[in-house]
């Protein structure tokens, strides 16, 4: 199929975005890099008025550390993030998320915002950014508001941005001394989305995990450092918890035992690393 008509303009900058956004509301959307978008407007599930594409203002292609974050903003692509040659020292875990991540063709044209923002649940963006504590800066006009990950995803491919917000920047906090980082997921084909993913942050006082690709968003838990059959029931508690349904994929029972199987392994994985 083919997209509605539309009409298109190029922002140069956050301002002009936001004043679009404030002018058309629902009628108008974001377009960065397209991955996720141009699939939507092709089937015809979206029909906006505006596309206002900002995949070349240098302005929000910025990608920067501030006060102890990496914040990266709403036109830096995946692979500009990805080949940041001191992002394994600041993020631990996204070089092992990358990899799993669609193919280099799409990380190099696909955003960091464009996927935290889109929200689909089996993304691995998102999970990073609610696994690291993550936060997403969301502007109206003038206006900032800060929301953590876990206030910013709603459900299912809904987010609690407004009609006329740009989502202007991510926040990733850098990686503190004493942490471990793991990374499991399971997809049908590589490059597929997750049917279950599975991000660990561990520290000298606990577990923080998070499991994509389950529930209708990603979900976290924070435990003390378990080990051994304390760990097992934990896991088998949160794969409970997330509710999974039998779909065309793969059935409820398999998922959860996943959560379990790829949650102790991405746990073992981070404690490797304390």
């Amino acid at each position: 199929m083919k997209p509605a008509a539309f009409d298109y303009v190029r922002a140069d900058s956050a301002e002009v975005a936001c004043d679009l956004l404030t002018q058309y509301g629902d009628e108008a959307r974001i377009l960065a890099g397209g991955q996720s978008l141009m699939a939507v407007l092709n089937m015809r599930l979206a029909q906006p008025a505006l596309l206002v594409d900002i995949s070349r203002s240098n302005s929000l292609s910025t990608i920067e550390v501030r006060d102890g974050q990496l914040e990266v903003g709403a036109a830096a692509t995946q692979a500009a993030l990805e080949w940041r040659t001191t992002l394994a020292n600041e993020l631990p875990l996204l070089p092992l998320v990358f990899p799993h991540i669609s193919h280099f063709q799409i990380r190099n044209r696909g955003t960091v915002c464009g996927s935290v923002a889109h929200a689909d649940p089996s993304a691995e963006l998102p999970l990073c950014l609610i696994a690291l504590k993550g936060s997403v800066v969301l502007r109206r006009g003038k206006r900032q508001r800060v929301l953590t990950a876990d206030q910013f995803f709603t459900g299912m491919l809904t987010t609690a941005r407004a009609s006329d917000e740009l989502l202007q920047a991510v926040r990733f906090p850098l990686a503190q001394p004493q942490q471990g980082f793991g990374f499991r997921e399971f997809s049908r084909r590589h490059g597929d989305f997750a049917v279950c993913a599975v991000a660990v942050v561990a520290h000298a006082h606990g577990l923080r995990v998070a499991v994509g690709g389950v529930a209708d968003r990603p979900m976290v838990r924070e435990w003390p450092l378990l080990e051994g059959s304390a760990l097992d029931d934990a896991l088998n508690e949160f794969a409970w918890a997330l509710e999974a349904r039998d779909d065309a994929q793969i059935s409820a029972a398999a998922r959860r035992h996943m959560v379990r199987r790829l949650g102790r392994q991405a746990v073992e994985q981070a404690r490797t690393h304390l």
